[in-house]
């Protein structure tokens, strides 16, 4: 009989203030994070998993199938971690209003070697991230070269877009509107059109009964920026997507490729080959520039959200490069 595992909810508050790139402190920082499985006596069996934009901290809750009994990375002898970000809403420190400072992907990781250290961790076995989460894996590992012994970025870069920031502007212009929920509803639907593609839509939301009004990808649309309106802060929207558009990796090492060279960790680098946000050109520059690197394409229908959707071929992948 299997093993029922569960998620711990847990939180902690930071004595000493954040100080951000900006150059702002935050003061009396909270943390909220999710564990799954046991920590083993050496401490060497921690699953650091990231999550993306509008996720928690529960992975088992937002990708499911990734970490299954069979699957490589797994509760059963893996610790796996996932921190709900900084400026989330889901517990740890967030904007309540438009008068937040502005944060990086690094000050996020920031927040997270907080945790770490809070655990007692002196290294990471895995590291696996999709999107936003990707770009912390990466981030985290260039400023520390040996944390990891893997690396898993998936449908992400090594510095943000021009197409990625265009995307996350037009959300934002949304979201400045006086009708906050209105504007976060539009800023979502916005955002479908980078998260799926033509083809997506073609073939799950074309109508076929000679309708002039009313079509199904019109109430579609309507119906994910109502979804998420529900449950996400549209202040955490704009200045997570914010932090997304900061994202550069060779910031403070002359240049990308100097940063991505540092990384000492098996990088195993996924992209999904629909994707049009993070197309997958992006990610085999990433494993181009990694010394360990390897370079893995995944088919899916649904563009960029295949990296949650897939997990089948993530874990086929995974079996293989994790033995």
């Amino acid at each position: 009989m299997k093993k029922i595992f569960k998620s711990n909810s847990l939180g902690f508050k930071v004595v000493e203030p954040l100080v951000l790139e900006c150059g702002d402190a935050l003061r009396d920082l909270r943390i909220h994070y999710t564990t799954i499985g046991e920590l083993d006596e050496s401490r060497s069996n921690v699953a650091w998993v990231f999550h993306a934009l509008t996720a928690n901290s529960d992975p088992l809750e937002w990708w499911k199938g990734l970490f299954e009994h069979e699957s490589p990375i797994n509760p059963e002898k893996d610790f796996i971690i996932c921190a709900n970000i900084l400026g989330s809403c889901y517990g740890t420190t967030e904007p309540e209003d438009f008068n937040f400072p502005p944060i990086t992907v690094r000050d996020i990781v920031e927040a997270h070697k907080l945790l770490r250290d809070h655990l007692g961790i002196q290294k990471i076995k895995v590291g696996i991230g999709g999107s936003l989460g990707g770009q912390q894996v990466l981030e985290w590992a260039v400023h520390e070269p040996e944390l990891f012994q893997t690396i898993i970025p998936i449908a992400t870069n090594a510095k943000h877009s021009a197409w990625g920031i265009a995307f996350n502007e037009a959300q934002r212009m949304a979201l400045r509107q006086d009708d906050l929920k209105k504007g976060l509803e539009a800023a979502r639907a916005i955002a479908m059109l980078s998260y799926r593609n033509y083809k997506t839509y073609q073939e799950t939301q074309t109508d076929t009964d000679g309708r002039t009004d009313e079509f199904l990808a019109s109430s579609y649309q309507q119906y994910q920026g109502q979804k998420l309106s529900k449950r996400f802060s549209p202040y955490s929207y704009y200045y997570l997507s914010k932090a997304m558009d900061s994202h550069d990796v060779g910031r403070h090492y002359d240049g990308v490729k100097n940063a991505l060279q540092r990384i000492q960790s098996k990088a195993i680098v996924i992209g999904v080959d629909s994707d049009i946000l993070f197309p997958v050109e992006e990610q085999k520059q990433i494993a181009d520039e990694i010394a360990n690197g390897s370079f893995h394409v995944i088919t899916s229908l649904y563009g960029h959200d295949g990296f949650l959707l897939e997990t089948e071929q993530i874990n086929n992948i995974l079996k293989r490069e994790l033995k």
